[in-house]
């Protein structure tokens, strides 16, 4: 059965347009010589792989106000590639991290690159300012893909104001996340930190992921008011369901399927609502063991299999997983109540809600 992200052959022919969009970019880097190389080669190994999803909402956002499948279309779609490339280098050199989708990160990469040819200086460092600036190159990228798509510009300007807002708050919830990160979290009230890391999950992951992207295509499509307002609800649901099962495989899935170690959420101490559960189910002796080893970035495997069974029998892992049925559940009656969709792109977005929340990456 085909997925529904490759419904209209979408992922090889965005694949396609970042192929030919970053031959583009190397052209116009190329009179500044090789020594800009490592970026493009960071950026294109990032760009290689992933789900697509983001590109596939606003396709079919579009879609579904009744638009027609075009090139342009899919250029625009391919834009949210590159901005979630510009998220993850600059996620990636916050959370510190070493790996991403089973490769070295970027900044991993740049710093490994710096020791073997025995530059001067320091080699994180270089690592962390290139992972940087590539991300601010995809930045820019995210909006040349959009002015340059070739749509008709009174649909660009429907779509401008999301777009606008999308980039806004995601780079303001990245900072979210940071602060809820040092402030702090052991002695608040339960349901107060599980509305921390709600409040991280909306702003630096559910609105990008789905609802901004699928505004964008369907606002930029003409799609009226009386639908974009259910549409919204579905997106917003669907992008936290989808943040949920993120922050479950970030502890519990295969670093075959996930391209992360093991426990790797664990180790980067991030606190998300899987903890915040742990925290408020466990006893004294296991917040204690919670508390010394999350954000220690020497966890070996043994240790990481003590947490992962003291967070199941906290009851976490059954708390999320029933948020994320409830908040399916919720896009697919919101779905439903955006009568005025396409009968092409309805199944589609139907369908979607299972991708994004499968129990696999």
């Amino acid at each position: 059965m085909t997925s529904p992200l490759d419904e209209a052959d979408l992922r090889a022919r965005v694949q396609a347009c970042i192929d030919d969009e970053l031959l583009h970019q190397a052209s116009v880097l190329d009179e500044l010589g090789p020594d800009v190389t490592d970026l493009l080669d960071r950026i294109r190994s990032l760009l290689a792989g992933g789900k697509r999803l983001r590109a596939a909402f606003l396709y079919w956002g579009h879609r579904a106000a009744g638009r027609p499948d075009s090139d342009a279309l899919v250029r625009l779609a391919t834009a949210m590639e590159f901005f979630q490339a510009a998220a993850l280098l600059h996620d990636d050199v916050m959370d510190d991290s070493d790996t991403r989708r089973g490769m070295p990160a970027a900044h991993r990469a740049l710093a490994a690159a710096h020791t073997e040819r025995g530059w001067g200086g320091d080699d994180e460092r270089f690592g962390l300012a290139g992972a940087i600036l590539a991300g601010n190159l995809c930045l820019s990228w995210t909006d040349e893909l959009v002015a340059t798509s070739g749509l008709l510009v009174e649909d660009l300007a429907r779509g401008r104001e999301v777009f606008d807002r999308m980039r806004t708050q995601l780079m303001a919830g990245q900072f979210l996340d940071v602060v809820d990160s040092v402030r702090p979290w052991d002695d608040l009230p339960a349901d107060e930190r599980i509305d921390r890391a709600q409040r991280v999950i909306r702003y630096k992951s559910a609105k990008y992921t789905v609802e901004h992207p699928l505004l964008i295509g369907a606002a930029s499509g003409g799609l009226g008011a009386d639908d974009l307002a259910p549409l919204s609800s579905y997106g917003l649901d669907l992008g936290h369901a989808f943040q949920l099962r993120d922050d479950v495989l970030g502890v519990f899935g295969d670093p075959e399927s996930t391209g992360k170690p093991a426990g790797d959420d664990l180790r980067e101490g991030k606190r998300t609502v899987l903890i915040a559960h742990t925290l408020s189910g466990t006893d004294d002796a296991g917040r204690a063991l919670l508390r010394t080893h999350l954000g220690d970035p020497h966890l070996d495997a043994t240790t990481v299999g003590h947490l992962r069974t003291l967070i199941t029998e906290s009851g976490a892992v059954d708390a999320v997983e029933a948020e994320i049925t409830r908040l399916a559940t919720r896009a697919r009656t919101s779905l439903a109540a955006a009568t005025g969709l396409s009968p092409d792109a309805r199944p589609v977005l139907d369908a979607l809600i299972d991708v994004s929340t499968a129990r696999t990456a």
